[in-house]
């Protein structure tokens, strides 16, 4: 198998619509419903945490898993500057989920599949950018708001630990592009109407599931 061909793999896996996947399982087009995104988050405020964490574990997998295998395959190919080539492999995926070919290129914010691309890449890091987020959320109560921050913590904790400036550039470019797809958030924070985690939305008009009441 080629660099190339990998890298078209591994965008196609981060391609799959995890969240579109498990809402029609459940007779639910997410992308008509709630915020209209295919994240974990949004499956959550429509379908309940069980669905929610599949679509979550599915899109952290398919950031991880090429960067794993990738990193492995470049050692055995005797790649020259494989650290470089490993940012490639990252990106593939969160491209991917961003700008899925099954969707007409349309996609989500790459959140999780970005998570999982920084754990495979750093453990380290990926750990310090979830406990941000877990503590973000459990002060704002906004997914939105602790993915920006999260995201933007990276390249500032690479930089401290020392990393190649080429993986500080990177993970820069990548929180630039979390924060630009969640410019619609930033406008709903402004505006005081962006949900919290835990709010419910409604499927066409009928209440929430579960027998939850919506309080978005």
């Amino acid at each position: 198998m080629s660099i190339a061909t990998f890298l078209v793999c591994a965008y196609l896996l981060g391609s799959i619509p995890f969240g579109v996947i498990v809402g029609r399982a459940r007779g639910v087009d997410i992308r008509r419903h709630g915020s209209g995104n295919i994240g974990a988050t949004n499956v959550l405020r429509l379908l309940g945490p069980g669905p929610a964490a599949l679509v979550l574990a599915g899109d952290v997998l398919k950031g991880f898993l090429p960067v794993v295998a990738g990193g492995s395959l470049l050692r055995s190919w005797s790649m020259r500057e494989p650290d470089l080539w490993l940012l490639a492999v990252a990106l593939a995926p969160i491209l991917g989920h961003t700008f899925s070919i099954f969707l007409r290129f349309h996609g989500g914010r790459a959140v999780a599949a970005t998570l999982g691309a920084l754990l495979g890449m750093s453990w380290q890091a990926g750990l310090v950018a979830l406990g941000i987020f877990i503590l973000v959320v459990a002060v704002t109560r906004y997914v939105s708001v602790a993915s920006i921050i999260a995201s933007a913590s990276v390249p500032v904790y690479l930089a401290l630990a020392g990393a190649r400036p080429a993986w500080a550039a990177f993970w820069t470019a990548i929180g630039g592009l979390i924060i630009a797809r969640h410019i619609p958030n930033i406008g709903r924070l402004l505006a005081g109407t962006e949900p919290k985690i835990g709010q419910r939305a409604a499927i066409g008009g009928q209440p929430a599931p579960d027998g939850e009441k919506n309080t978005s």
